[in-house]
């Protein structure tokens, strides 16, 4: 098998998995856009911590989960909206809100990779990439 064909997808579903498994961290190939999403996620309180480690050319990024009491994951849900074979733009006033604040739509924008307060707030659209609750 090749490369993956939708890195963000694959990099969500290891986040996914691994929170569902309750594992305290996970280790997943590492990017600039998955590093930015990856930021997003810890200033929003979804994980506990993140380290990004380069082995050679290799960047890895290793994520410390956050579990808030009887192991519940702090990410309920995350999910990809805009795929490669059917990418989803949105322009200022269509910026999504998720579950009324309490969950985060991550955006790729011309201003960089930010939420979608952030995204409002500087009255920018882009390219909706996953959303978090």
């Amino acid at each position: 098998m090749g490369a993956p064909t939708d890195p963000i997808s694959d990099f969500l579903t290891q986040i996914r998995n691994a929170a569902r498994a309750a594992k305290p961290n996970v280790t997943t190939r590492g990017s600039q856009l998955t590093l930015k999403i990856t930021e997003i996620l810890k200033r929003e309180g979804f994980i506990e911590n993140f380290k990004s480690v380069e082995e050679g050319p290799k960047r890895f990024i290793r994520i410390h989960l956050k579990y808030i009491k009887d192991k519940q994951a702090a990410i309920k849900s995350i999910v990809r909206i805009s795929k490669p074979g059917l990418r989803q733009y949105v322009n200022c006033e269509e910026v999504p809100r998720v579950l009324g604040g309490l969950g985060v739509a991550i955006l790729s924008t011309s201003k960089g990779v930010m939420t979608d307060r952030e995204a409002r707030a500087q009255k920018v659209g882009g390219e909706l990439l996953c959303k978090v609750w």
